[in-house]
Parts: C-alpha cells; sequence; structure tokens
C-alpha cells in the first residue's frame, strides 16, 4: 500500500512556516546564534540554532491560558502539528482511523530544570514538572490538535523522528490506522547543552558539516510534523499529494553507546535497507539528505557508508544543520520537511560553511543552491548508540 503525505508543518530557528524555511534554505539565510531564551553558563562560549520566541510569545501564538503547563517541547509540536494537520486541509481529525506518533528526546526539561528546586517547597509548580516525561508532550500535542484516536511516543535519540514517520507508514500498510501525523519536536534545554558539552562535540563558531577541519555541533530546538494518509483516503477524497513515504529502513550498529562505527556499518544497513523496502537502485536516488552533525566521528561515519552504497560517485548531498543545528530528535522530521522541498522544487540545498574536503575521502557535498530534477531523496538520521534511521520520499 502507498503511503502518501498530504500535509506538513514546521517551526525552527530559520522559520516558523514552511514557507520561511524554504526561503532560508534558498537564499542562504541560516539560523545559528547566541542563545537568547534562558540563562546557561555556556551562553557566550557555543552558539545555536534557537527559535527566537519566548515560552509566552508562543503561548500567545497558541492561545494558551496563562495557567497551562504545557512545556516548550510540547508547544512547538503543537504548532508545527496544527499547521500540518491544517496544510492537509483536515477539518476533522477523528472522521478515519486516526493517530500520532511524536518522537522526543528532550520532552518536558526545561519545566523540570525551572522549578525542580520548589517542588517540595510550593505544591503549585508539581504540576508544571509533571509534564516532564516524553510521552506528556505527545498527548499535549494530541490535546491540542483535536485527536481521539492512537497516540505514541518514540525516543530513539536523534533518529527518533525518522523511526516515528517509519512507524506510522507501517501503521498504514498493515491497515492498522488510515491516517497518521508523525514527526518530532525538541527544545533547548541546560540538560542537554550541558551533556552535549561534556561530550566535547559542541562548536563555539558555526557548525562546517563533512569539513575536514569540522570541530563540531551547533545544538538547535525544533518541531515539524507530516500528514501521512493511505492512497484509499487519497483517492476517495481527491487530495493533493506533496509526496510519498517510499521506502525507510533502521539499523543498529552496536559500536559503541555514543559513537557510530568508524565504518558506518549501521548507516550502511540503514540505507541498504531503505532502497530495497522502495524496490530502488542506487543509481535511483537524485539527492541525499545527510545526518552530517558536523562532529568529526559522525561525518567519517556517514562518509563511509556513502561510499559503500553509492561509490566514489555520490548523487549530490548537503546536510541542512548548518542552517537549523542539530534539532535532535525533531532532525529527521525538520528534514523530511526539506527532503520533500527538495522534491516539490526540484532543488538541492546548499551545504553551507564547507572549506576543505575531509582527508579520509573524496566525497564533496553541495555547497551551493542547484537546480536538477528530484524524484527520490535518501535522508538520513542517526542516533546514540549506533541507532541509524533512513527514510526516502519519492514523487510517485
Amino acid at each position: 500500500m502507498k503511503v502518501a503525505i498530504t500535509g506538513m508543518g514546521i517551526i525552527s530557528s530559520i522559520g516558523k512556516t514552511v514557507e520561511e524555511n524554504f526561503n532560508a534554505l534558498t537564499s542562504g539565510q541560516k539560523g545559528i546564534s547566541a542563545i537568547e531564551n534562558f540563562h546557561t553558563v555556556h551562553k557566550d562560549v557555543i552558539k545555536v540554532g534557537e527559535i527566537k520566541l519566548t515560552n509566552s510569545q508562543l503561548e500567545q501564538l497558541l492561545d494558551l491560558t496563562p495557567d497551562n503547563n504545557y512545556s516548550r517541547t510540547a508547544m512547538l509540536g503543537a504548532y508545527a502539528a496544527k499547521k500540518a494537520v491544517e496544510n492537509a486541509g483536515i477539518s476533522n481529525l477523528n472522521d478515519y482511523r486516526s493517530g500520532l506518533i511524536s518522537a522526543t528526546s528532550v520532552g518536558g526539561m526545561d519545566m523540570t530544570e525551572k522549578f525542580y528546586y520548589e517542588y517540595f517547597e510550593d505544591e503549585a509548580c508539581r504540576k508544571y514538572i509533571s509534564s516532564h516525561d516524553a510521552g506528556d508532550s505527545s498527548h499535549k500535542i494530541a490535546e491540542y490538535i483535536g485527536l481521539e484516536g492512537f497516540v505514541s511516543t518514540v525516543s530513539t535519540a536523534c533518529s527518533s523522528a525518522a523511526n516515528a514517520i517509519m512507524m506510522g507508514a507501517r501503521m498504514i500498510q498493515q491497515g492498522k490506522l488510515d491516517r497518521v501525523i508523525v514527526g518530532g519536536t525538541d527544545a533547548l534545554a541546560k540538560f542537554t547543552i550541558n551533556g552535549f558539552k561534556t561530550l566535547m562535540i559542541l562548536s563555539d563558531t558555526y557548525n562546517t558539516p563533512f569539513d575536514n577541519n569540522r570541530k563540531g555541533l551547533n545544538l538547535g530546538e525544533a518541531a515539524a510534523f507530516l500528514v501521512l494518509e493511505s492512497d484509499e483516503i487519497v483517492q476517495k477524497n481527491n487530495k493533493k499529494v506533496l509526496a510519498y513515504v517510499s521506502g525507510f529502513g533502521n539499523a543498529n550498529d552496536a559500536f559503541h553507546q555514543t559513537a557510530s562505527s568508524e565504518n558506518g556499518d549501521g548507516a550502511y544497513l540503514a540505507m541498504q535497507k531503505a532502497l530495497k523496502t522502495a524496490d530502488l537502485q542506487p543509481s535511483d536516488i537524485d539527492y541525499i539528505n545527510a545526518h552530517g552533525t558536523a562532529t568529526p566521528n559522525n561525518d567519517l561515519s556517514e562518509g563511509r557508508a556513502l561510499i559503500r552504497i553509492f561509490g566514489e560517485n555520490s548523487p549530490e548531498f548537503s546536510s541542512t544543520k548548518a542552517f537549523t543545528g542539530h534539532t535532535l530528535a525533531a532532525a529527521a522530521a525538520i528534514e523530511a520537511v526539506y527532503s520533500i522541498l527538495a522534491l516539490e522544487h526540484n532543488v538541492v540545498f546548499p551545504n553551507l560553511n564547507f572549506v576543505t574536503p575531509m582527508e579520509e575521502f573524496s566525497l564533496i557535498p553541495q555547497t551551493t543552491l542547484k537546480n536538477k530534477e528530484i524524484n527520490h531523496v535518501l535522508s538520513n538520521s542517526f542516533g546514540f548508540g549506533g541507532n541509524c534511521s533512513t527514510v526516502i520520499f519519492s514523487k510517485k
């Protein structure tokens, strides 16, 4: 059964609509900056992909009452999911068997950080910490968009949203649901910044994916959701289709808790599976939206995996994380939107900040905006513990 994408919504550091994100991608307008929305001792040391809206502004955008206990992660997700549903032209989410699969890694950590020390002294603050767990943000999103059906949460680090997309597509193919809103959301938090700082993989300047002198990643925050619908719904309602989820695969190279295999075993297996499920050959892929975090380990691992699949003559590839930062569990969702935009507009987005080719291989990312006929986009997402997931988006 074909799985159609009929709607998408996004908010990131380069825009709060699909159109704003596309305009930034095509004009080279990156969203990497200093932290403004909360205090951290690392504020002047690192750069991030921060959405320049305060929590109060997000509450107003969502028309929430002042006593709400939505975390920032939930608010970003609710906004993007609603935009996706609107984009799909859905007035009643419950007229078919519908579900939500939302990915997150940070969850409501920002609320916990804010109220942690007051928890035992002030009972009034306890309702805010109740939004800590990852599943709470999913249920808040479902509640906000009016979904009464199936709700689930995926948390497999930075591959989370890709696995949410896969799970949703499988549920439609297996006849368990007719429509699934899938995607991911993560907000910046001190916990995340401190954790990645401890791993020593944060850059103090703009990240440079696939550059030999790459120093590390810029963390980011974002949310994006897709509306997946069965081909039956599409035909019955004569719906516009943005693209199709034509292939997917995930794997675990079981190499290290926080690093991928140097030979890209997990990435290789995931891409191999995706091509097989899509019934495509490597030569059919027109553009690769690479995971490309600009860390020494990831770019080497992914590059070697690409060579194992495509050879030295890989199709054009680029990492869009130089625009948005690495948005953790939301990464695969926002890059799914970018992959669909590449299909719609027949364009390869640039890999910003690249200067020096990596010494380990001759692969060079696409560094300028390029127009070309695109029918199939492969989008990579890798997570801690070697969780590697790939989704192929196609026009037909």
